[in-house]
């Protein structure tokens, strides 16, 4: 491949129920074994009962509400100088903050045991949005590993 040109972002095409890319991206992180059309399913359903849980009628502005609420703004990235490693923390480009975001969401509602996909999305979308629960401790702790290492600041690259 190239080195001489940058390599383009490929656009993802709209879900199909609301139109939107973020939704597609998340199902998209969803789906396992290429099996997209039960990755659809979980995301419908949890975010129909996400948006029923926080009592609001439109779930497209729920899910961005909740996916805004998860995104870091800041994270720490190694950097060797001389013969010492130091944590340098670093903005976050935009596209990375809503990749990261969906991530956690995914991971920690995989991680909750005794309940099905769609109960489980649904309660860390709710969590997200009421700024609580393991995502936004996620999100908490990667800005609060920033913040302590402020002092390194300067060693950005």
């Amino acid at each position: 491949m190239s080195r001489r040109h940058r390599a383009e972002k490929r656009k993802v095409a709209p879900d199909p129920i609301y139109g939107s890319e973020l939704i597609a991206k998340f199902i998209n992180k969803v789906m396992i074994s290429g099996k997209k059309s039960v990755a659809r399913h979980i995301v419908y359903n949890a975010i129909e009962s996400f948006a029923k849980k926080v009592k609001l009628e439109d779930p497209l502005e729920a899910f961005e509400q909740a996916l805004e609420n998860a995104k870091p703004s800041l994270e720490v990235k190694s950097r060797r100088i001389g013969g010492a490693t130091y944590q340098v923390p670093i903005e976050i480009p935009t596209n990375r903050r809503t990749s990261m975001a969906m991530g956690w969401i995914i991971i920690n509602s995989r991680g909750k045991a005794g309940r099905s996909m769609e109960d489980a999305l649904a309660q860390e979308l709710t969590d997200c949005y009421n700024n609580q629960g393991a995502t936004i401790k996620k999100k908490d702790d990667t800005h609060r590993m920033a913040e302590a290492n402020k002092a390194f600041a300067h060693y950005k690259w």
